[in-house]
């Protein structure tokens, strides 16, 4: 199942729906997903699937990754915090900062919070996820190097584009195709295999020092093979089977 938040051109109403390829059963939330009526895609704007009080993200989180860096793996989990404001839709621009010399992509499968969520434990941490959505954690390289530090560097405006769906039903996230494409050429290609901290580890763990709720996201790291974006580039991020997500330098 795909789920998403939409807008409608006309009336201006914005609402939560089950996506089928050229129409939306409308719903009544996400948790109960009572239906409603049903709406052709075509008189609808897609919008980030949820409206997250905060973004989770774990950095370093792929082996061959931190050997790309010359990074040690690390015995826990690596976080920060991306702000709301950085929040971008499917279809959006992502805004080349005038501080910034050089902006990358970095494909990340993020994972959707269901239920408030604090001390959740490894084997129940599924019962705490909606599904998963793909993630762009934009980042100013250069400014994560000066810094040494990443509010900066990854909290600009539009530097979190995720999206278009949630996904319900991806499988085991542990074992999803991850891709990078940039202006049409497959820039990253690898699989959340590769990951040092499963999803639920994650999932467990985060909680354990924040609570999470409905609508929160984590995204879980990136696999090799980061590089720049220019303006005027179009960037692709691809997870599993789901729904590509397209973005726009600019």
């Amino acid at each position: 199942m795909r789920l998403g938040r939409f807008v409608h051109k006309y009336s201006g109403d914005e609402f939560s729906g089950i996506a089928g390829d050229d129409f939306v059963i409308r719903i009544d939330n996400l948790l109960s997903m009572k239906k409603m009526e049903e709406i052709s895609l075509s008189e609808l704007e897609v919008l980030t699937p949820v409206m997250p009080k905060k973004i989770v993200a774990v950095g370093l989180n792929y082996r061959r990754h931190a050997e790309e860096l010359n990074m040690k793996i690390p015995d826990e989990p690596v976080i920060f915090l991306k702000p709301e404001s950085a929040v971008l839709p499917h279809l959006g621009n992502i805004v080349y900062p005038e501080a910034s010399s050089r902006v990358d992509y970095e494909a990340e499968l993020a994972i959707v919070i269901k239920h408030k969520a604090k001390g959740v434990r490894v084997d129940e941490a599924g019962d705490y996820i909606l599904g998963f959505t793909p993630f762009n954690d934009v980042t100013a390289r250069d400014l994560q190097a000066k810094d040494g530090q990443w509010a900066r560097a990854k909290g600009f405006d539009t530097f979190a584009p995720f999206g278009p769906y949630i996904d319900t039903d991806v499988g085991n996230p542990d074992n999803l195709k991850v891709q990078a494409v940039l202006n049409g050429r497959i820039v990253q290609d690898s699989d959340t295999s590769d990951m040092i901290f499963p999803v639920d580890r994650i999932v467990s763990f985060v909680s354990g020092i924040m609570t999470l709720y409905p609508g929160d996201i984590i995204a879980t790291g990136t696999p090799e093979g980061i590089g720049p974006m220019r303006k005027g580039d179009e960037i692709v991020i691809r997870i599993g089977e789901m729904t590509e997500l397209k973005n726009f330098v600019v």
